[in-house]
């Protein structure tokens, strides 16, 4: 299941924000952040060396691009050590105005894994809603309050 968010933002002007690795600690709930980006993110096997947590308890690893679709679908292994990695699909779908942003996150190692899928979504709902949040506002360039 996914975690969905229209936008009047373009899927260009939200690639746009995807496809610049130093924003991702701006929309990814959790990344506190950027370390170095790979110069050729987002294309397959890139990687954004991020942070996670806050200090003093910071965790320093990176999320891998594992390919897509350019311009409509990025797809990331995201990881957090130890708690783990996730798959995640983020997918533009073009709307007459706007955008529709879907972003779809599975747990891939143990024990988390082992949850089934419907109660992962339930559980990284709340995040994934806010990050989705985030990624809207900066692709729509808005200075207002939500």
């Amino acid at each position: 299941m996914a975690t969905v968010r229209e936008t009047t933002a373009s899927c260009d002007e939200v690639w746009s924000v995807l496809s610049d690795g130093w924003n991702y600690a701006t929309w990814v709930v959790g990344a506190s952040r950027i370390r170095a980006v790979d110069p050729d993110w987002p294309s397959e096997g890139s990687k954004i060396h991020h942070s996670v947590g806050v200090w003093p308890a910071v965790l320093s690893d990176h999320t891998r691009s594992l390919g897509g679709h350019d311009g409509r679908e990025l797809n990331l292994e995201a990881r957090a050590m130890p708690y783990g990695k996730a798959h995640i699909t983020l997918r533009l779908t073009p709307l007459a105005a706007g955008c529709r942003i879907e972003m779809i996150e599975h747990a891939l190692t143990p024990p988390f894994n082992l949850i089934p899928d419907s109660v992962q979504h339930v559980l990284v709902h709340p995040r994934n809603t806010e990050a989705l949040r985030r990624l809207a506002l900066l692709a729509e360039r808005s200075t207002s309050p939500a």
